[in-house]
C-alpha cells in the first residue's frame, strides 16, 4: 500500500457529481495504458480545452426571486466553446465561492480577489480541460441573491435547486446532463435536489455531508451550542456585512445593495436551534421530522440518482457518510479518508485530499454524465484510509460498511483504571466529580468544522485525562487495528439529574503522549433507547422526544449505550488504549445546568460490567 502524510484541507470543501444512467456512447477499442482504478485515471478522457471564461448573471425562479448565478465554460485558444456539455453546480451557503470566506477566516483586511470556483479548485480545472460546464448558485438569502433564508435547507431552498437543474439543462451550451458538486452544506443540497428527481439531474458527488440534522446539532440530545453559534456568526456576517462580488451588469452595485437588504431579516438560527432541544420539537420555523436530508429519505432513494458519498475520519459527519451508504438505494460509492473537515496542520494531506477528489470526481462524471464506460461502478464500493499514530496512513478497500474482518472485541473497566479483555472478578464502582472545566480544546473537529479553529488541532489529551474518569490497557503486545464504530455501555448513578456525557478513545504511546483517536456523547435524562427510523448499522439510537426525558438515579444504577464517531485507527504495538469519560466539554458542547460538582458513579463487574466495544480488524 502506498503511505502519505495526514491530510491537511482547505476549510471550504469541494465535490462534483454526474449523471444518471444513459447509454454509453462510444469508444475507442481498449488501450493498454488506459488505468480506471481509485486514485488513478487515464486514457479514458481527453483534454481538449485549455482554459475557461466565467460569466455571471441572475435567475428568476418561480416566485420571483432572483438568484445569483456564475457559469464557467471552457476554452480554446481564448475561444468559449458553443459545443452543448454536461454542466456540474454547486448550491452554496457561502456566497458564489470561498473566496470571501476564506477572507474572512484569514484576517485579510485586502478584498477578495473576484474569482470563479474553477479559478480557486483545481479539481474543477481539471472537469473545464476536459469538456465540462461548471456553474454554482447562492442559496436564496445569501450572497447576491435575493430573498429570504427560511432555514437550513428549506423547501423553496429545495425547489430552488430542481428549478435551476432544469434551467441548466435547458441552456443551449448543456447537453441536457446536470450533476452537483460541493461539500459540507454545499453536500447536503445536492442530497435535497435528489429528493425532488428533476430528469436533468443524473449524478451528485456530496462532500462532507450530514444525514440527520438533529443528532448533529444534539447528539444525544447533547447541544453542540459552540459549533452553531460560531457558524451562525458566520452567516450572518456573509448576508449582511460582506459582499458577494457583483453579478455581471450590476455595475454601481446597486443589484447587490437591494439583495443584501432582503437578508436582514433571515432566519434566526440560534433562536430556532436554542429552542429546540428535542427531536419532536415543532414549531414554525423548526419542525426536526421534517428537516434536512433524512427526514427526505424515501423521496431520495426513489429518485436513485447515483452518488459517490465521500468524507474524512475527523470530520464532524464522519457517521452521517457510513449512515448514507447503509440506506442509500441508487448506485454509490463510499470514500473516508484521514481528514477532517477544514483544514490539518500537514500541507502535504491537503495536496492528497485534492489529487483523490479530483481522480474520483472526474471518473463519476466520466461515467454517469457523459456515459464513458470506464468501470467506476466496478471497483470495490469502499475505499477508506487506515491511519497509525505516526500521522500517516494506508488506503484500504473492502465490499462493505462495515467491514467484514472487523470483530466485535469486548473491553472491560476495572480497578484501578484498568481496561482490559477479561471481565473483572469483583464488582465496584468508580466516584467522579463532574469537571466542567474538561475539554477537548478550541481547535476541535466541531470548531474546523465552522471556521471557528482554522486548523483542527487536538492536544496532547493527558492533562484532560487527570480531570477525567479513564481506563487505559496494559502496552498492546501487537499493532491493533480498529475499524468501525465503537460502542460504550456505561452503568452509572448520578447527584444530579443530569449530565452530559462524554467518551473519548484515545491512544497512549510510550511517553505518555494521549492522542485524541475518536469520541462520543449523550445526554444522560435523553438516554433512552429507540427503533431508528432507518438502517442504524446496529448502533444505539437515542430517539430523544420530550417524553423520553428521565432523570439520572442517585441510587439504582441505569445502563447508557452510546456509540463513538467511526474510525479506522492503527494503535501501535507498545502503545496503549485509553478510555476517558468526561461530564462537559467545556470548548464544545452546552454545559447541563447543575452537573459541576456532582459525583458519577459509574459500576464495572459483575451484572453491571461497563466497557466499550471495539471493532478490530485481524
Amino acid at each position: 500500500m502506498r503511505r502519505v502524510s495526514l491530510l491537511a484541507l482547505p476549510l471550504v470543501l469541494f465535490a462534483c457529481a454526474g449523471t444518471v444512467a444513459q447509454e454509453p456512447k462510444a469508444q475507442p477499442e481498449p488501450q493498454d495504458d488506459r488505468v480506471s482504478e481509485f486514485g488513478r485515471y487515464e486514457g479514458y478522457s481527453v483534454e481538449r480545452f485549455d482554459g475557461w471564461e466565467t460569466t455571471s448573471r441572475y435567475v428568476e425562479m418561480r416566485d420571483g426571486v432572483k438568484l445569483a448565478v456564475d457559469v464557467t465554460r471552457p476554452t480554446k485558444d481564448g475561444v468559449v466553446t458553443d459545443e452543448p456539455l454536461p454542466v456540474i453546480w454547486t448550491h452554496s451557503r457561502y456566497h458564489r465561492n470561498p473566496r470571501v470566506v476564506i477572507q474572512m477566516i484569514s484576517g485579510m483586511d485586502e478584498p477578495a480577489p473576484v474569482e470563479s470556483n474553477v479559478d480557486i479548485f483545481s479539481g474543477l480545472q481539471v472537469l473545464v480541460r476536459h469538456g465540462y460546464v461548471i456553474a454554482a448558485a447562492g442559496v436564496r438569502g445569501s450572497g447576491a441573491s435575493f430573498g429570504r433564508f427560511e432555514g437550513l435547507f428549506s423547501d423553496a431552498e429545495t425547489k430552488d435547486a430542481a428549478e435551476l437543474t432544469e434551467w441548466f439543462a435547458a441552456q443551449p451550451w448543456c447537453d441536457g446532463n446536470v450533476g452537483m458538486w460541493g461539500g459540507s452544506y454545499l453536500g447536503i443540497t445536492q442530497y435535497m435536489n435528489a429528493s425532488l428527481a428533476p430528469p436533468a439531474l443524473k449524478a451528485i458527488f456530496p462532500d462532507v455531508a450530514a444525514f440527520d440534522m438533529y443528532d448533529v446539532i444534539y447528539p444525544g440530545g447533547a447541544y453542540r451550542s459552540d459549533m452553531m453559534n460560531h457558524w451562525a456568526g458566520l452567516t450572518q456576517s456573509l448576508d449582511t456585512e460582506w459582499p458577494a462580488p457583483r453579478v455581471d451588469g450590476d455595475d454601481d452595485g446597486a443589484l447587490l445593495e437591494a439583495a443584501m437588504a432582503e437578508h436582514v431579516d433571515n432566519w434566526d438560527v440560534m433562536g430556532e436551534y436554542g429552542a429546540g432541544p428535542v427531536r419532536d420539537h415543532d414549531s414554525p420555523g423548526l419542525t426536526w421530522m421534517e428537516h434536512g436530508p433524512s427526514a427526505r429519505l424515501a423521496a431520495i432513494n426513489a429518485a436513485k440518482v447515483p452518488a459517490h458519498h465521500i468524507n474524512g475520519w475527523y470530520d464532524v459527519f464522519a457517521t452521517d457518510v457510513t449512515l448514507w451508504f447503509a440506506n442509500y438505494a441508487g448506485p454509490q460509492k463510499l470514500t473516508i479518508g484521514a481528514w477532517s473537515h477544514g483544514a490539518l496542520p500537514d500541507g502535504s494531506a491537503m495536496r492528497e485530499r485534492e489529487r483523490v477528489t479530483a481522480v474520483e470526481q472526474h471518473r463519476w462524471f466520466d461515467r454517469w454524465l457523459k456515459g464513458i464506460e470506464n468501470g467506476v461502478e466496478n471497483d470495490p464500493p469502499v475505499q477508506y484510509a487506515l491511519m497509525d499514530e505516526l500521522g500517516e496512513w494506508s488506503w484500504r478497500s473492502a465490499e462493505t460498511w462495515p467491514v467484514p474482518e472487523a470483530e466485535p472485541v469486548e473491553f472491560f473497566f476495572d480497578a484501578d483504571g484498568a481496561l482490559a479483555t477479561a471481565a473483572p472478578r469483583e464488582a465496584g464502582h468508580d466516584a467522579y466529580e463532574i469537571d466542567p472545566t474538561t475539554t477537548t480544546g478550541a481547535m476541535s473537529r466541531w470548531d474546523n468544522a465552522v471556521g471557528a479553529a482554522q486548523f483542527m488541532v487536538y492536544p496532547d489529551m493527558s492533562a484532560n485525562d487527570a480531570k477525567s474518569l479513564t481506563w487505559t490497557t496494559a502496552p498492546l503486545e501487537e499493532d491493533t487495528s480498529v475499524v468501525g464504530h465503537p460502542v460504550v455501555t456505561l452503568y452509572v448513578t448520578c447527584e444530579a439529574d443530569d449530565t452530559n456525557l462524554h467518551v473519548l478513545l484515545e491512544e497512549v504511546n510510550d511517553e505518555g503522549v494521549s492522542r485524541y483517536v475518536t469520541e462520543g456523547v449523550v445526554r444522560g435524562s435523553l438516554r433512552k433507547r429507540s427503533q431508528a427510523p432507518w438502517n442504524n448499522l446496529g448502533l444505539p439510537y437515542q430517539r430523544c422526544f420530550e417524553e423520553d426525558r428521565e432523570p439520572l438515579p442517585r441510587d439504582e444504577p441505569t445502563e447508557v449505550v452510546l456509540d463513538l464517531h467511526p474510525t479506522a485507527t492503527l494503535f501501535n504495538k507498545g502503545h496503549r488504549i485509553r478510555i476517558a469519560l468526561m461530564g462537559a466539554d467545556a470548548d464544545n458542547t452546552e454545559t447541563v445546568p447543575g452537573a459541576a460538582g456532582a459525583t458519577l458513579n459509574v459500576f464495572r463487574g459483575g451484572a453491571r460490567a461497563s466497557g466499550i466495544v471495539l471493532p478490530v480488524a485481524r
